[in-house]
Protein backbone atom coordinates (compact mmCIF):
# COMPACT_ATOMS: atom_id res chain seq x y z
CA UNK A 1 0.00 0.00 0.00
CA UNK A 2 1.61 3.02 -1.11
CA UNK A 3 0.85 5.60 2.27
CA UNK A 4 0.95 9.80 1.56
CA UNK A 5 -1.57 12.48 1.12
CA UNK A 6 -3.82 13.44 -2.12
CA UNK A 7 -4.29 16.68 -3.68
CA UNK A 8 -7.45 17.18 -5.74
CA UNK A 9 -8.39 19.61 -8.42
CA UNK A 10 -11.30 20.94 -10.45
CA UNK A 11 -11.13 21.98 -14.22
CA UNK A 12 -13.04 23.73 -16.53
CA UNK A 13 -16.96 24.02 -17.08
CA UNK A 14 -18.57 23.68 -13.81
CA UNK A 15 -21.57 21.74 -13.53
CA UNK A 16 -24.54 20.86 -10.79
CA UNK A 17 -22.84 17.73 -10.28
CA UNK A 18 -18.73 18.49 -9.96
CA UNK A 19 -18.76 19.40 -6.71
CA UNK A 20 -20.62 15.75 -5.79
CA UNK A 21 -17.58 14.30 -7.13
CA UNK A 22 -15.05 15.97 -5.05
CA UNK A 23 -17.27 15.07 -2.43
CA UNK A 24 -16.94 11.48 -3.55
CA UNK A 25 -13.67 11.57 -3.75
CA UNK A 26 -13.15 13.71 -0.10
CA UNK A 27 -15.59 10.71 1.34
CA UNK A 28 -13.22 7.74 -0.30
CA UNK A 29 -9.90 9.31 0.94
CA UNK A 30 -11.19 10.18 4.58
CA UNK A 31 -11.71 6.32 4.72
CA UNK A 32 -8.99 5.40 3.12
CA UNK A 33 -5.77 4.21 5.66
CA UNK A 34 -3.60 5.05 2.45
CA UNK A 35 -4.46 8.91 2.64
CA UNK A 36 -3.25 10.93 5.18
CA UNK A 37 -3.93 14.48 4.46
CA UNK A 38 -6.24 15.42 1.42
CA UNK A 39 -5.37 19.00 -0.16
CA UNK A 40 -7.54 20.90 -2.57
CA UNK A 41 -5.63 22.91 -5.16
CA UNK A 42 -7.35 26.27 -5.66
CA UNK A 43 -8.25 26.64 -9.27
CA UNK A 44 -6.77 23.94 -10.87
CA UNK A 45 -3.30 22.71 -11.79
CA UNK A 46 -2.40 26.31 -11.52
CA UNK A 47 -2.94 26.22 -7.30
CA UNK A 48 -0.49 23.63 -7.66
CA UNK A 49 1.59 25.89 -9.93
CA UNK A 50 1.45 28.50 -7.64
CA UNK A 51 1.15 26.38 -3.93
CA UNK A 52 -2.06 28.08 -3.94
CA UNK A 53 -3.99 24.83 -2.19
CA UNK A 54 -6.26 24.53 1.11
CA UNK A 55 -5.75 21.56 3.68
CA UNK A 56 -9.60 19.98 2.83
CA UNK A 57 -9.70 17.89 6.33
CA UNK A 58 -9.98 21.48 7.87
CA UNK A 59 -12.79 22.80 5.87
CA UNK A 60 -14.90 19.75 5.15
CA UNK A 61 -15.70 17.90 8.26
CA UNK A 62 -18.67 16.04 8.83
CA UNK A 63 -20.33 14.21 6.76
CA UNK A 64 -23.31 16.84 6.92
CA UNK A 65 -20.45 18.90 4.97
CA UNK A 66 -19.85 16.00 2.34
CA UNK A 67 -23.97 16.15 1.97
CA UNK A 68 -24.17 20.41 1.78
CA UNK A 69 -20.85 20.31 -0.93
CA UNK A 70 -22.67 17.29 -3.03
CA UNK A 71 -25.52 19.58 -4.04
CA UNK A 72 -23.87 22.60 -4.27
CA UNK A 73 -23.62 24.02 -7.85
CA UNK A 74 -19.85 25.28 -9.37
CA UNK A 75 -16.55 24.09 -8.14
CA UNK A 76 -16.49 24.81 -4.73
CA UNK A 77 -12.30 24.58 -5.07
CA UNK A 78 -12.32 27.43 -8.52
CA UNK A 79 -11.37 26.26 -11.84
CA UNK A 80 -8.86 27.00 -14.64
CA UNK A 81 -8.47 26.03 -18.53
CA UNK A 82 -4.48 26.23 -18.40
CA UNK A 83 -3.12 23.59 -20.81
CA UNK A 84 0.31 22.06 -19.84
CA UNK A 85 2.88 22.35 -22.43
CA UNK A 86 4.23 19.13 -24.50
CA UNK A 87 6.98 17.64 -22.39
CA UNK A 88 9.47 17.94 -25.22
CA UNK A 89 8.70 21.60 -25.51
CA UNK A 90 8.51 22.52 -21.96
CA UNK A 91 9.70 20.32 -19.03
CA UNK A 92 10.00 23.34 -15.99
CA UNK A 93 6.21 23.00 -15.13
CA UNK A 94 6.19 19.75 -14.60
CA UNK A 95 9.64 20.14 -12.29
CA UNK A 96 8.08 22.89 -10.27
CA UNK A 97 4.94 20.38 -10.18
CA UNK A 98 6.61 17.54 -8.63
CA UNK A 99 9.30 19.46 -6.47
CA UNK A 100 5.49 20.51 -4.78
CA UNK A 101 4.48 16.81 -4.73
CA UNK A 102 7.65 16.12 -3.12
CA UNK A 103 7.62 18.58 -0.72
CA UNK A 104 4.07 17.77 0.17
CA UNK A 105 4.43 14.13 0.35
CA UNK A 106 1.25 14.16 -2.30
CA UNK A 107 1.01 10.25 -3.59
CA UNK A 108 -2.55 10.40 -5.20
CA UNK A 109 -3.49 13.27 -7.75
CA UNK A 110 -7.06 13.10 -8.83
CA UNK A 111 -8.07 15.43 -11.50
CA UNK A 112 -11.85 16.48 -12.33
CA UNK A 113 -12.57 18.01 -15.79
CA UNK A 114 -13.73 17.61 -18.85
CA UNK A 115 -11.55 16.08 -22.12
CA UNK A 116 -8.94 18.86 -21.88
CA UNK A 117 -8.44 18.51 -18.39
CA UNK A 118 -7.83 14.95 -18.75
CA UNK A 119 -4.83 16.23 -21.42
CA UNK A 120 -3.30 17.28 -17.80
CA UNK A 121 -3.93 14.24 -16.37
CA UNK A 122 -2.51 12.79 -19.28
CA UNK A 123 0.66 14.54 -19.49
CA UNK A 124 1.54 14.18 -16.02
CA UNK A 125 0.81 11.07 -16.19
CA UNK A 126 3.77 10.29 -18.63
CA UNK A 127 5.97 12.60 -16.67
CA UNK A 128 5.69 10.43 -13.80
CA UNK A 129 6.73 7.51 -15.50
CA UNK A 130 10.11 9.39 -16.59
CA UNK A 131 10.87 9.87 -12.55
CA UNK A 132 11.43 7.81 -9.67
CA UNK A 133 8.71 9.61 -7.18
CA UNK A 134 5.73 7.35 -7.13
CA UNK A 135 2.41 8.86 -7.85
CA UNK A 136 -0.80 8.08 -9.11
CA UNK A 137 -2.89 10.02 -11.34
CA UNK A 138 -6.48 9.70 -11.81
CA UNK A 139 -8.91 11.21 -13.84
CA UNK A 140 -12.55 12.08 -12.65
CA UNK A 141 -14.48 13.43 -15.48
CA UNK A 142 -17.33 15.76 -15.80
CA UNK A 143 -18.80 17.93 -18.29
CA UNK A 144 -22.71 18.87 -19.29
CA UNK A 145 -21.69 18.17 -23.04
CA UNK A 146 -21.40 14.66 -22.22
CA UNK A 147 -18.59 14.33 -25.22
CA UNK A 148 -15.92 12.75 -22.53
CA UNK A 149 -14.75 9.19 -25.05
CA UNK A 150 -14.56 5.94 -22.69
CA UNK A 151 -17.57 6.11 -21.05
CA UNK A 152 -21.13 6.08 -21.34
CA UNK A 153 -21.83 9.33 -20.04
CA UNK A 154 -20.30 11.67 -18.28
CA UNK A 155 -21.32 12.93 -14.45
CA UNK A 156 -22.72 16.46 -14.72
CA UNK A 157 -25.00 16.05 -17.85
CA UNK A 158 -27.75 14.03 -16.40
CA UNK A 159 -28.54 16.57 -14.41
CA UNK A 160 -28.23 19.70 -17.08
CA UNK A 161 -30.31 16.72 -19.81
CA UNK A 162 -32.83 16.87 -16.59
CA UNK A 163 -33.02 21.06 -16.45
CA UNK A 164 -33.22 21.02 -20.39
CA UNK A 165 -36.04 19.36 -20.79
CA UNK A 166 -38.07 20.36 -17.99
CA UNK A 167 -37.59 24.00 -19.40
CA UNK A 168 -38.40 23.04 -22.76
CA UNK A 169 -41.69 21.22 -21.81
CA UNK A 170 -42.47 24.83 -19.61
CA UNK A 171 -41.33 26.86 -23.15
CA UNK A 172 -43.42 24.66 -25.16
CA UNK A 173 -46.76 25.02 -23.06
CA UNK A 174 -46.11 28.64 -23.01
CA UNK A 175 -45.84 29.30 -25.91
CA UNK A 176 -48.77 27.41 -27.11
CA UNK A 177 -51.31 29.84 -25.67
CA UNK A 178 -51.44 32.09 -28.64
CA UNK A 179 -53.03 31.03 -32.42
CA UNK A 180 -50.49 33.96 -34.00
CA UNK A 181 -47.56 32.18 -36.18
CA UNK A 182 -44.32 32.35 -34.09
CA UNK A 183 -41.30 30.58 -33.85
CA UNK A 184 -39.27 30.13 -30.92
CA UNK A 185 -35.75 29.10 -31.39
CA UNK A 186 -33.78 27.68 -27.77
CA UNK A 187 -29.75 28.07 -27.75
CA UNK A 188 -28.86 25.15 -26.23
CA UNK A 189 -24.93 24.97 -25.44
CA UNK A 190 -22.94 21.77 -26.99
CA UNK A 191 -19.60 23.33 -29.84
CA UNK A 192 -18.87 19.69 -31.23
CA UNK A 193 -21.23 17.00 -29.84
CA UNK A 194 -24.81 17.53 -29.61
CA UNK A 195 -26.05 15.44 -26.27
CA UNK A 196 -27.33 18.60 -24.71
CA UNK A 197 -29.60 19.68 -27.85
CA UNK A 198 -30.40 15.93 -28.15
CA UNK A 199 -31.95 16.46 -24.17
CA UNK A 200 -34.58 18.95 -25.42
CA UNK A 201 -36.79 16.22 -26.90
CA UNK A 202 -36.71 14.49 -23.53
CA UNK A 203 -40.72 15.45 -22.90
CA UNK A 204 -42.05 13.71 -26.43
CA UNK A 205 -41.37 10.71 -24.39
CA UNK A 206 -43.47 11.35 -21.24
CA UNK A 207 -45.72 14.27 -22.13
CA UNK A 208 -48.11 15.43 -24.65
CA UNK A 209 -45.52 18.05 -25.94
CA UNK A 210 -42.06 18.52 -27.44
CA UNK A 211 -39.70 20.75 -29.56
CA UNK A 212 -40.96 20.63 -33.00
CA UNK A 213 -37.32 20.45 -34.49
CA UNK A 214 -33.86 19.70 -32.96
CA UNK A 215 -30.70 21.05 -34.75
CA UNK A 216 -27.38 19.15 -33.38
CA UNK A 217 -23.77 19.59 -34.56
CA UNK A 218 -23.38 16.59 -35.90
CA UNK A 219 -25.22 17.20 -38.83
CA UNK A 220 -25.03 20.14 -40.93
CA UNK A 221 -27.05 22.80 -40.31
CA UNK A 222 -29.43 24.19 -44.30
CA UNK A 223 -31.11 26.97 -44.11
CA UNK A 224 -33.35 25.69 -46.85
CA UNK A 225 -34.56 22.53 -45.07
CA UNK A 226 -35.05 24.67 -41.98
CA UNK A 227 -37.57 26.77 -43.58
CA UNK A 228 -39.16 24.23 -45.36
CA UNK A 229 -39.71 22.32 -42.20
CA UNK A 230 -41.11 25.62 -40.25
CA UNK A 231 -43.58 26.05 -42.99
CA UNK A 232 -44.37 22.79 -42.64
CA UNK A 233 -45.28 22.48 -39.42
CA UNK A 234 -47.05 25.57 -39.45
CA UNK A 235 -50.07 23.57 -41.66
CA UNK A 236 -50.54 21.93 -38.51
CA UNK A 237 -50.17 24.65 -35.53
CA UNK A 238 -49.37 28.20 -35.49
CA UNK A 239 -46.36 27.75 -32.83
CA UNK A 240 -43.45 26.43 -33.69
CA UNK A 241 -40.52 25.48 -31.10
CA UNK A 242 -36.70 24.69 -32.19
CA UNK A 243 -33.83 23.14 -30.51
CA UNK A 244 -30.64 24.02 -31.61
CA UNK A 245 -27.21 23.31 -30.64
CA UNK A 246 -24.77 26.81 -30.01
CA UNK A 247 -22.02 25.01 -32.55
CA UNK A 248 -24.42 24.12 -35.49
CA UNK A 249 -22.56 25.11 -38.38
CA UNK A 250 -23.22 24.92 -42.20
CA UNK A 251 -21.63 22.77 -44.62
CA UNK A 252 -18.62 24.12 -44.83
CA UNK A 253 -17.92 24.35 -41.41
CA UNK A 254 -19.61 27.65 -40.79
CA UNK A 255 -21.27 28.51 -37.54
CA UNK A 256 -24.45 29.75 -37.73
CA UNK A 257 -23.52 32.65 -35.20
CA UNK A 258 -20.38 33.25 -36.76
CA UNK A 259 -21.30 37.00 -37.50
CA UNK A 260 -21.99 37.42 -33.51
CA UNK A 261 -18.45 35.64 -32.73
CA UNK A 262 -15.36 37.59 -31.55
CA UNK A 263 -12.88 34.87 -33.07
CA UNK A 264 -11.68 34.89 -30.03
CA UNK A 265 -10.25 31.20 -28.47
CA UNK A 266 -8.93 30.02 -25.55
CA UNK A 267 -6.16 28.25 -24.41
CA UNK A 268 -7.34 24.51 -26.22
CA UNK A 269 -8.22 26.42 -29.11
CA UNK A 270 -11.86 26.70 -28.94
CA UNK A 271 -14.22 29.45 -30.28
CA UNK A 272 -15.63 31.51 -27.49
CA UNK A 273 -19.65 30.66 -29.37
CA UNK A 274 -22.25 32.74 -29.03
CA UNK A 275 -24.98 34.49 -30.89
CA UNK A 276 -26.37 31.18 -32.86
CA UNK A 277 -30.28 31.44 -31.92
CA UNK A 278 -30.31 35.21 -32.52
CA UNK A 279 -28.44 34.37 -36.04
CA UNK A 280 -31.00 31.84 -36.93
CA UNK A 281 -33.77 34.50 -35.21
CA UNK A 282 -32.85 37.58 -37.25
CA UNK A 283 -32.57 34.95 -40.92
CA UNK A 284 -36.10 33.70 -39.79
CA UNK A 285 -37.87 36.74 -39.51
CA UNK A 286 -36.53 38.05 -42.82
CA UNK A 287 -37.25 34.90 -44.64
CA UNK A 288 -40.79 33.89 -43.03
CA UNK A 289 -41.90 37.21 -41.84
CA UNK A 290 -43.39 35.87 -38.67
CA UNK A 291 -43.15 36.57 -35.05
CA UNK A 292 -39.86 35.16 -33.96
CA UNK A 293 -37.73 35.31 -30.60
CA UNK A 294 -34.81 33.30 -29.27
CA UNK A 295 -34.46 32.28 -25.80
CA UNK A 296 -30.33 31.22 -25.08
CA UNK A 297 -30.51 29.09 -21.66
CA UNK A 298 -27.05 30.19 -21.06
CA UNK A 299 -25.45 29.42 -17.87
CA UNK A 300 -28.20 27.64 -16.04
CA UNK A 301 -28.11 24.94 -17.75
CA UNK A 302 -24.87 23.65 -15.77
CA UNK A 303 -26.08 25.55 -12.55
CA UNK A 304 -28.93 24.47 -11.72
CA UNK A 305 -28.69 22.84 -8.62
CA UNK A 306 -31.96 23.20 -7.57
CA UNK A 307 -33.38 20.47 -10.59
CA UNK A 308 -30.48 18.25 -10.27
CA UNK A 309 -30.50 14.73 -11.69
CA UNK A 310 -30.91 12.45 -8.35
CA UNK A 311 -29.29 9.78 -10.26
CA UNK A 312 -26.58 11.75 -11.44
CA UNK A 313 -25.74 13.34 -8.07
CA UNK A 314 -25.49 9.69 -7.02
CA UNK A 315 -23.10 8.43 -9.28
CA UNK A 316 -21.05 11.55 -9.07
CA UNK A 317 -20.22 10.55 -5.59
CA UNK A 318 -19.87 6.97 -6.53
CA UNK A 319 -17.24 7.54 -9.17
CA UNK A 320 -15.57 9.91 -7.04
CA UNK A 321 -14.93 7.57 -4.31
CA UNK A 322 -14.35 4.96 -6.83
CA UNK A 323 -11.21 6.64 -7.88
CA UNK A 324 -9.61 6.76 -4.78
CA UNK A 325 -10.28 3.02 -4.30
CA UNK A 326 -8.48 2.32 -7.63
CA UNK A 327 -5.69 4.37 -6.94
CA UNK A 328 -5.24 3.15 -3.58
CA UNK A 329 -5.27 -0.47 -5.01
CA UNK A 330 -2.51 0.59 -7.91
CA UNK A 331 -4.10 2.18 -10.73
CA UNK A 332 -2.78 5.21 -12.22
CA UNK A 333 -2.41 6.80 -15.56
CA UNK A 334 -6.39 5.90 -16.13
CA UNK A 335 -9.70 8.13 -15.98
CA UNK A 336 -13.04 6.85 -14.04
CA UNK A 337 -15.69 5.76 -16.56
CA UNK A 338 -19.15 4.54 -16.41
CA UNK A 339 -20.26 1.10 -18.18
CA UNK A 340 -23.84 0.61 -18.43
CA UNK A 341 -24.99 -3.08 -17.53
CA UNK A 342 -28.26 -3.07 -18.54
CA UNK A 343 -31.19 -0.35 -19.63
CA UNK A 344 -34.24 -2.23 -17.28
CA UNK A 345 -33.45 -1.52 -14.98
CA UNK A 346 -30.96 1.14 -15.52
CA UNK A 347 -27.63 -0.31 -13.88
CA UNK A 348 -24.08 1.51 -14.31
CA UNK A 349 -20.44 0.33 -13.10
CA UNK A 350 -17.72 1.59 -11.84
CA UNK A 351 -14.34 0.72 -14.01
CA UNK A 352 -11.22 2.79 -15.43
CA UNK A 353 -9.57 3.33 -18.95
CA UNK A 354 -6.22 4.31 -20.25
CA UNK A 355 -6.14 8.28 -19.94
CA UNK A 356 -3.87 8.11 -23.20
CA UNK A 357 -7.01 6.77 -25.29
CA UNK A 358 -9.36 9.28 -24.24
CA UNK A 359 -8.13 13.09 -23.45
CA UNK A 360 -8.57 15.22 -25.91
CA UNK A 361 -10.92 12.91 -28.22
CA UNK A 362 -14.46 14.14 -28.70
CA UNK A 363 -17.63 11.87 -28.44
CA UNK A 364 -20.13 12.73 -30.50
CA UNK A 365 -24.03 11.88 -30.92
CA UNK A 366 -23.72 8.81 -33.19
CA UNK A 367 -25.70 9.63 -36.45
CA UNK A 368 -28.15 6.66 -36.23
CA UNK A 369 -29.35 8.40 -33.09
CA UNK A 370 -30.62 11.15 -35.28
CA UNK A 371 -33.23 11.22 -38.00
CA UNK A 372 -33.07 11.04 -41.79
CA UNK A 373 -33.27 14.49 -42.47
CA UNK A 374 -31.15 15.77 -39.53
CA UNK A 375 -33.68 18.38 -37.78
CA UNK A 376 -34.32 15.32 -34.47
CA UNK A 377 -33.61 12.84 -32.21
CA UNK A 378 -34.77 9.15 -32.57
CA UNK A 379 -36.30 7.84 -29.63
CA UNK A 380 -33.74 5.09 -28.98
CA UNK A 381 -31.36 8.42 -28.42
CA UNK A 382 -33.99 9.38 -25.90
CA UNK A 383 -34.27 6.28 -24.25
CA UNK A 384 -30.69 6.28 -23.93
CA UNK A 385 -30.41 9.74 -22.00
CA UNK A 386 -34.05 8.91 -19.75
CA UNK A 387 -32.34 7.21 -16.97
CA UNK A 388 -29.78 9.44 -16.24
CA UNK A 389 -32.03 12.39 -15.66
CA UNK A 390 -34.18 10.40 -13.10
CA UNK A 391 -35.23 10.98 -9.05
CA UNK A 392 -35.29 14.32 -7.02
CA UNK A 393 -32.48 15.66 -4.81
CA UNK A 394 -33.04 16.30 -1.17
CA UNK A 395 -32.00 20.01 -0.72
CA UNK A 396 -31.64 21.52 2.53
CA UNK A 397 -33.22 25.01 1.95
CA UNK A 398 -33.11 28.16 4.12
CA UNK A 399 -34.84 31.42 4.13
CA UNK A 400 -36.51 29.96 0.93
CA UNK A 401 -32.89 29.35 -1.03
CA UNK A 402 -30.90 26.01 -1.29
CA UNK A 403 -28.17 26.07 1.45
CA UNK A 404 -24.18 25.65 -0.37
CA UNK A 405 -21.33 25.01 0.74
CA UNK A 406 -18.25 27.42 0.23
CA UNK A 407 -14.88 26.43 0.43
CA UNK A 408 -12.49 29.73 0.89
Amino acid sequence: MLKGNAIIGQSGGPTAAINATLAGVIRGAYASEAIDKVYGMLNGIEGALKGTVCLLNDVVKTEEDIEALSHTPAAALGSCRLKLPKLEDDRAPYEQLFKFFKENNIRYFFYIGGNDSMDTVAKLSLYAAETDYEIRFMGVPKTIDNDVAGTDHTPGYGSSAKFIAATMQEIIRDTAVYKVKAVTIVEIMGRDAGWLTAAAGLPGLYTDVKPDLIYLPEVPFDYDKYYEDVQRIFEDHPNVVVAISEGARLADGTYLGASAQSGVTDVFGHAYLSGTGKALELATKAKLGCKVRSVELNLPQRCASHIASGTDIAESLQVGAAAVDAAVNGVTGKMMVFKRISDDPYKVVCDSEDIQKIANKVREVPRDYINDRGNYVTDECLRYIAPLIQGECDIRYQNGLPVHFVIK
